[in-house]
């Protein structure tokens, strides 16, 4: 076979493979927004569990992920009674870690990480439309007696907020919005960890 001929059966072949591809849409994968049910129309946050050893953490975070929902306007907070779905949400790991020191070895940069699993409870049909076991969110922090510094409250506040907007986007936006961390890079459980200075 020529070279003419040779690029002309390979462009023959192309175009064939182009039309097989255009001819034929119904083969090519769309998978459907996962948008929760018409029905739901309100949302009620249930108070959040906390499993860590963090005094005061769960009604922090609780408040934080109704104020995001008010913000964002997609659905109605309500109570749970009047509610077709319900967050629920539980505080799994609060690790703070120091990261960098200075020469007499006082901490200068920390480390924060919360690890929260959250689920939609469709109450009427008594099923979880979504579940994210384990969303996570760090923050790294100078310590507040450096310039730009934070205390560790306010550190914590900026990760509720964070946390707060994920729970919010996955509930609106459905999945793929947000993601959970894998299990392999999760810390241990609560109960063979400390709160603070626990490494990873």
């Amino acid at each position: 076979m020529t070279g003419g001929n040779m690029k002309k059966l390979l462009l023959l072949t192309a175009a064939l493979g182009l039309a097989a591809c255009g001819g034929s849409s119904d083969i090519i994968y769309r998978p459907a927004e996962q948008k929760l049910p018409q029905y739901i129309k309100r949302i009620a946050v249930r108070p959040f569990a906390n499993k860590t050893q963090q005094f005061g953490l769960e009604e922090k975070i609780t408040l934080k992920v109704i104020e995001e929902f008010l913000k964002n306007g997609e659905y109605s907070v309500s109570p749970e009674s009047a509610a077709q779905g319900v967050i629920v949400g539980e505080i799994s790991h609060y690790i703070l870690t120091p990261i960098q020191y200075d020469v007499n070895l006082v901490p200068t940069v920390y480390k924060l990480n919360v690890i929260a699993a959250v689920r939609l409870l469709d109450r009427e049909q008594n099923r979880y439309l979504w579940e994210e076991p384990a969303l996570q969110v760090t923050k790294m922090y100078s310590a507040a007696n450096l310039p730009g510094g934070l205390t560790e409250e306010q550190a914590r506040e900026a990760l509720w907020e964070i946390l707060a907007k994920d729970v919010v986007l996955r509930t609106v936006s459905g999945f793929g919005s947000v993601s959970s961390a894998s299990w392999k890079k999760m810390p241990p459980p609560p109960e063979v960890q400390q709160s603070t200075g626990a490494t990873r």
